[in-house]
C-alpha cells in the first residue's frame, strides 16, 4: 500500500504562534500520513474532522471506524476520518492499514514514537481540514454513533464553540476512587471558572476548529487534555453546550493510572486557571492570610501586650507577598497578544 508524505503541520498554525520544538517536546517527530483517496481540493473540504486516536486498541477499532463510518454516511455531512495511532506495539496500525481500501474517508497517520492522546489530538486537529473537529476515543466506551448528533448543535446554533457528551454514569477503572476524585476536581473546576460543568474530561466532543486553534499549544501530552479544552474554551467566554450520554464499559485495557493521572488533573486545572485569570488562584489565598495576620496583630496586642509574636508577621507578610505575586500574574495575563 502507498503512502505519501504527511501535509505540513505547521502551515496551518497562524502565523502568530510558530511551531517550535519548546512548544510541543512530546511530539512523536516525523510520521506518515496515508490516506484511500485524494485530497479534496481547496474549494471543497470536509465539514467535519473526526480525530480518532489509537493506542493497542486491535480487538476493536475496526468496529469503532466501521461504527463512526456508518453514522456519518447515514447523516450526510461531509466528513473525513483522521485515525492517529500513537505507535501501537500490537497488530492495530497492520489492522488499519488493511481496512483503508474500505473506508474512502479514512485517513492514517501513524506515529513513530508514541506521544500520548493529548499530542494525537493536537496534532490531529492542526491537519484536520474540517472547520468542526470532534475528538472521541476508539475504545468502545462513547456512544459514537451520535457524533453527527454533537455536530449539528454547532451548525444549527452558531453560538456555540463547544458541544460536550456529558456522561451520565461512570464506568471506568477503580471507580470507588474516580467517582468521588473527579467530583472534587469538577467542583473545584466550576469554583475557580465560574461555570457549570456537567461533565470536565469526557472524550466525546465537537468543537469550532477556528476557535481552538490558539490554545492547542497549551495541550498536555495526556488524558488531561480534554479538561484543558474544556477550561481555555469557558476561560474565554466561549459557550459550551453539554449533552447527556451514555458510557459504555470499556474493550480492552485501561491506559488511566489513578493516582498519577488524577494528580495530573488537579495540577492542569490549577494550571489553566492561572494561565487565564491567576487572581481566581492566588488572591483568595493571599486575603486569608492577610485577615488571619491582622487578627492574630490584634489579639497580640492585647495577649502580650503591644508585642507581635513572629508567626503573626510571617503570616502577614506571606499573605502580602502572594497578593503581589497574584496581581503580577494578573498583569502579565493581561498583557498578552492572545487574551
Amino acid at each position: 500500500m502507498s503512502q505519501q508524505p504527511a501535509p505540513d503541520v505547521t502551515a496551518r498554525l497562524p502565523v502568530t504562534e510558530p511551531v517550535t520544538e519548546s512548544m510541543s517536546p512530546a511530539t512523536p517527530g516525523t510520521h506518515q500520513v496515508t490516506q484511500q483517496t485524494p485530497d479534496p481540493g481547496p474549494g471543497d473540504p470536509p465539514l467535519v474532522t473526526i480525530v480518532l486516536p489509537c493506542f493497542n486498541e486491535q480487538e476493536h477499532v475496526i468496529e469503532e471506524v466501521e461504527r463512526i463510518c456508518a453514522a456519518m454516511d447515514a447523516s450526510g455531512l461531509s466528513y473525513e476520518l483522521l485515525v492517529i495511532d500513537d505507535a501501537s506495539t500490537d497488530a492495530t496500525l497492520p489492522l488499519l492499514e488493511e481496512a483503508l481500501p474500505s473506508f474512502p474517508h479514512m485517513r492514517l497517520m501513524p506515529f513513530r514514537r508514541n506521544g500520548g492522546s493529548g499530542t494525537a489530538r493536537r496534532i490531529g486537529t492542526m491537519d484536520a481540514r474540517g472547520e468542526i473537529v470532534v475528538w472521541t476515543d476508539a475504545d468502545m466506551t462513547y456512544p459514537n454513533e451520535r457524533i453527527p448528533e454533537l455536530v449539528s448543535m454547532l451548525v444549527d446554533d452558531p453560538t456555540y464553540d463547544q458541544v460536550v457528551g456529558a456522561r451520565t454514569s461512570e464506568e471506568g477503572s477503580h471507580k470507588l476512587l474516580r467517582v468521588p476524585a473527579k467530583w472534587v476536581i469538577r467542583k473545584i473546576a466550576e469554583r475557580l471558572s465560574n461555570s457549570s460543568i456537567p461533565d470536565l474530561n469526557s472524550g466525546l466532543r465537537a468543537f469550532r476548529r477556528s476557535v481552538s486553534l490558539p490554545y492547542l499549544r497549551l495541550l498536555p501530552p495526556g488524558f488531561s487534555c480534554v479538561t484543558t479544552i474544556t477550561l481555555a474554551f469557558l476561560s474565554n467566554q466561549h459557550d459550551i453546550k453539554y449533552v447527556p450520554i451514555d458510557y459504555a464499559k470499556r474493550s480492552g485495557t485501561s491506559k488511566f493510572h489513578f493516582v498519577k493521572d488524577a494528580y495530573r488533573y488537579i495540577l492542569q486545572v490549577l494550571r489553566m486557571v492561572m494561565y487565564f485569570n491567576p487572581l481566581k488562584v492566588l488572591m483568595p489565598l493571599a486575603l486569608w492570610l492577610v485577615g488571619i495576620g491582622l487578627a492574630k496583630a490584634v489579639y497580640d496586642l492585647f495577649a502580650h501586650f503591644g508585642r507581635f509574636a513572629v508567626n503573626t508577621v510571617l503570616i502577614f507578610i506571606t499573605g502580602m507577598l502572594i497578593g503581589a505575586l497574584a496581581l503580577l500574574a494578573d498583569l502579565i495575563v493581561r498583557s498578552r497578544s492572545e487574551v
